[in-house]
């Protein structure tokens, strides 16, 4: 952590000289306390999040993880971050991300470069392409299951393929052929 120096009486001079008599006082109070808030804001902007509220219709595209609990129709390109869809989230998209966790409902097709979780109120009705997949008990899954080795990206040909309808009864089955 930051600490003021005590070797000298002020604060360091900002660039305008005007301010320099209003401002050695109050600038070592808020260097002391800033440092907790810009950790949990540091925290926070890991994650964009798409509210409740909110329709996109088109191309999501970024660099950070997403939580959506609004609604997306178009398609969703997140490589190498985490998309999350929230139990209000309504997707119409296809989805590429290094992991996906469903929560709500999703209508298109999921490209993992590592894992695929379907919790027990989400649903899928797509293909999956991952290294891995998890289907809850009470989830829903419609779709085609394609393992894919982590060295597997330059092959065309999947591991495995599966067709499956799976509810809370045959979760289970479907999470050990995968």
């Amino acid at each position: 952590m930051w600490k003021p120096s005590t070797q000298s009486g002020n604060s360091p001079a900002p660039a305008d000289p005007q301010r320099q008599p209003s401002t050695p006082s109050p600038a070592p109070e808020y260097n002391n306390s800033a440092p907790k808030p810009m950790s949990s804001a540091t925290a926070v902007s890991d994650q964009a999040t798409i509210g409740k509220s909110l329709v996109i219709k088109g191309e999501v595209t970024g660099s950070e993880s997403l939580y959506i609990d609004g609604r997306v129709e178009g398609s969703i390109h997140l490589p190498g971050n985490r998309v999350t869809v929230g139990r209000n989230g309504v997707i119409a998209a296809n989805i590429t991300a290094r992991e996906a966790v469903i929560l709500g409902k999703v209508r298109g097709n999921v490209t993992a470069t590592d894992r695929v979780d379907i919790r027990n109120e989400g649903s899928l009705t797509g293909d999956v392409i991952a290294q891995r997949i998890s289907i809850e008990d009470g989830a829903f899954f419609k779709g085609g299951i394609d393992i894919r080795k982590p060295n597997a990206n330059d092959k065309p040909q999947p591991t495995e393929t599966t067709s499956s309808t799976t509810t809370a009864a045959g979760a289970d089955k479907a999470a050990v052929r995968a």
